[in-house]
């Protein structure tokens, strides 16, 4: 058997890798699981109840959750194989951007996770005609799970039979809104043969099967773990679905997973939660850690020649010292980690492939199904600071490039959108006259066949100088200091460039008692003179280290606040709203250039 349409994932499941363990989720401190043939049977039973109440093939129903749970894909499955169309919305979303996507869309219904998004969908004004929770619970103005759930009859199974049997690989199988930095979101309408042409490419060059077990935390209503998701029931991985991001530290050693996706803001809270170990270790072991993470962040091997053999005896002391106690907090088994939707800072990569986590950034859109390259987890397929190699069947070339190779990355294959609902002029603005799709970023090829990804198009700017800057790159250059933990580069018709940053207070608290500067809280250590010369010189490191002449930060200003997607300065995929940003702090912007 193989699969051409979505729905038809899990029944490949059952055939080829039945599980008595498919999906797993958090229920009052403990664990409820389903099996294979429990998923089968309570999504045709949820098909059932929806058709009883009139739903029809191309009609779209928005599902609003706070986590990815077996609801969430049974109620997704469900939809798929009766034709109508599901509507993911990102749980941050704004009241507004609720309202616009169940207009745009013409939502005739709702799943809900819980009391809390139901909440939402009232501050947003939005009325569907039916609104269904994942939770059991009887509340007013929704139904519960239970009483949408009807055991199919003969007839029922006819005809949800005939609905499958008319729904083509070539049919609109969900609507995505993109989280975009400026504007209201917009509809990506994704086709059947999309997102099945990435789950396939994906599965020749990801590490599953039904040996492996996966912990998913990401929200299913972006397209990277949605279309993860696919993966993993494809290849028969279980999948134990956390109930908060949060609870990590603590559901890592329940689960101890072989495998996860995550954004680059997980990995650098692991990452501080080692160093929040290192500040709270005696001297020996405080010296022995730094040793351990300088060299975890030397990794040398790329996949592509034998390690040298100083640097193989240096690893198994700080694995024996260091590392294998990190990977026992995160439940010892864990292995391979996939990374996307923003930059990953190369050192944070070497680090845990030094602890034998195998780390491998891809790079992707909405647009895309998403998955555009990827770094491989074979020999010779990594090279940390890159996206990887382009995915099978995907092909990616760079337009208009200049002497050093970067242009734009254009992309073309089975997996690109069918285009922007109600939005035809926007579409044909994407494609090239000879069919490429514009992603819009800036990148050049390396060591051959590796993309990088250097920056968004539309986010250079030009200094009075008359030079062009990319922020992109300059803010990753930032990150890589321990110390700072965003920034956004600002110098649009300035003379020269600056920033601002958000400082990565764990570590500035640590500096400040190894340093004997006493410490009160964030919004007044920003003003501290001691900190600002610290900042000062790590700016200045940075810039002498790894910036050019033109991208130099010249100017600064430290925030006490971090940007979040919930105070509205991060899309929900974690990038920055420049222009948002740029208007909060427009008057700390002014200043710094005077």
């Amino acid at each position: 058997m193989d699969f051409t349409r979505l729905f038809e994932i899990l029944e490949y499941q059952q055939q080829r890798y039945p599980h008595q363990v498919a999906l797993a989720e958090r229920v009052q401190g403990g664990w409820q699981t389903w099996s294979t043939q429990e998923l089968l049977k309570t999504r045709d039973e949820l098909s059932t109840g929806m058709l009883h109440l009139g739903f029809h093939k191309g009609d779209r129903v928005g599902i609003l959750a706070h986590c990815g749970s077996p609801q969430w894909a049974m109620a997704d499955a469900a939809m798929l194989q009766i034709g109508v169309v599901p509507v993911p919305i990102h749980a941050t979303s704004r009241r507004d951007e609720i309202a616009h996507i169940a207009r745009d869309a013409g939502l005739r219904g709702f799943f809900v996770s819980n009391a809390a998004m139901f909440e939402r969908l009232r501050e947003a004004a939005v009325s569907p005609e039916f609104v269904f929770s994942f939770e059991n619970d009887e509340r007013d103005g929704w139904r519960p799970w239970g009483q949408l759930l009807q055991a199919p009859s003969t007839r029922d199974c006819e005809k949800i039979q005939y609905i499958r049997d008319g729904i083509s690989e070539r049919d609109l199988a969900t609507l995505l809104y993109t989280s975009g930095t400026t504007g209201m979101p917009k509809g990506v309408m994704l086709s059947h043969a999309n997102i099945v042409s990435n789950i396939k490419s994906v599965l020749a060059i990801v590490p599953v099967g039904p040996d492996v077990t996966a912990l998913s935390f990401l929200p299913l209503s972006h397209i990277f773990e949605r279309m993860v998701t696919y993966v993993y029931q494809a290849a028969g991985t279980p999948v134990w679905y956390a109930d908060a991001v949060e609870n990590l530290p603590r559901l890592l050693p329940d689960v101890r997973p072989h495998i996860v996706t995550a954004v680059p803001r997980i990995l650098e809270r692991m990452h501080e939660r080692l160093m929040e170990e290192r500040n709270r270790s005696g001297p020996l072991k405080k010296k022995v850690m730094d040793w351990a993470i300088a060299l975890g962040e030397r990794f040398p091997y790329s996949g592509g020649r034998a390690m040298p053999l100083d640097y193989l005896l240096k690893r198994w002391v700080a694995d024996v010292l260091v590392f294998r106690h990190w990977r026992k907090r995160m439940g010892s088994r864990i292995r391979y980690i996939a990374v996307g939707a923003a930059a990953l800072q190369p050192r944070l990569g070497r680090l845990f492939s030094a602890a034998r986590i195998d780390v491998r950034e891809g790079y992707g859109l909405t647009e895309t199904s998403p998955v555009i390259a990827f770094n491989r987890f074979e020999p010779g397929g990594v090279h940390f600071g890159t996206v990887g190699i382009p995915a099978p069947g995907v092909e990616v070339r760079i337009v208009e490039a200049d002497e050093q190779g970067e242009g734009e990355i254009e992309v073309r294959g089975p997996n690109v959108m069918v285009g922007y609902h109600n939005l035809p002029d926007e579409t044909a603005a994407r494609f090239s006259d000879d069919g490429w799709f514009k992603t819009g970023d800036m990148g050049k090829f390396e060591f051959k066949r590796f993309l990088k990804i250097t920056g968004r198009k539309s986010e250079i700017f030009k200094t009075t100088t008359g030079k062009f800057v990319a922020p992109a790159f300059v803010e990753q250059q930032l990150a890589l200091s321990p110390f700072i933990s965003q920034a956004m580069c600002v110098g649009l018709n300035r003379p020269h460039v600056g920033a601002l940053i958000v400082p990565n207070f764990d570590m500035l608290e640590a500096w400040c008692r190894e340093n004997n500067v006493h410490w009160t809280s964030p919004q007044f250590m920003v003003l501290n003179p001691k900190v600002e010369k610290l900042f000062r010189q790590e700016i200045e490191r940075v810039n002498e280290e790894r910036l050019g002449p033109i991208e130099k930060v010249r100017v600064f200003h430290l925030l006490h606040e971090p940007w979040t997607s919930e105070n509205g300065l991060l899309t929900p995929t974690l990038k920055l709203k420049r222009e948002t940003i740029g208007k909060k702090f427009e008057a700390v912007i002014e200043q710094m250039f005077k």
